[in-house]
């Protein structure tokens, strides 16, 4: 059975930080690029990161540049999204996705809330 779990999302002043896990199991973990997507109320879902199988290739969206990190550990199955300086614009969402040219998989979604 497929599965992502995403955790630590929760609530952060701006300027804080928060560090996004998304755990998988039941799939080659590495043979998948793996991202992070974001849906804020009333926006339609967008990508904020994605990191390539290997390591090969790693983008973000341009209002996170700089401000967060994807990553992962194949080993534990696990991609990460470090979330630095955090902005009130960054409140929402966020899903895992683990995706190959044949199958597509995403996660439930954890809350982000940024406010003072």
């Amino acid at each position: 059975q497929v599965q992502l779990v995403e955790s630590g999302g929760g609530f952060v002043q701006p300027g804080g930080s928060l560090r996004l896990s998304c755990a998988a199991s039941g799939f080659a973990f590495r043979q998948y690029a793996m991202s992070w997507y974001r849906q804020a109320p009333g926006k339609e879902r967008e990508l904020v990161a994605i990191i390539t199988s290997f390591d090969i290739n790693i983008n973000y969206a341009d209002s996170v540049k700089g401000r967060f990190t994807i990553s992962r550990d194949n080993a534990k199955n696990t991609v990460y999204l470090q979330m630095n300086s955090l902005k009130p614009e960054d409140t929402a969402v966020y899903y895992c996705r683990a995706r190959t040219s044949s199958n597509d998989y995403w996660g439930q979604g954890t809350q982000v809330t940024v406010s003072s």
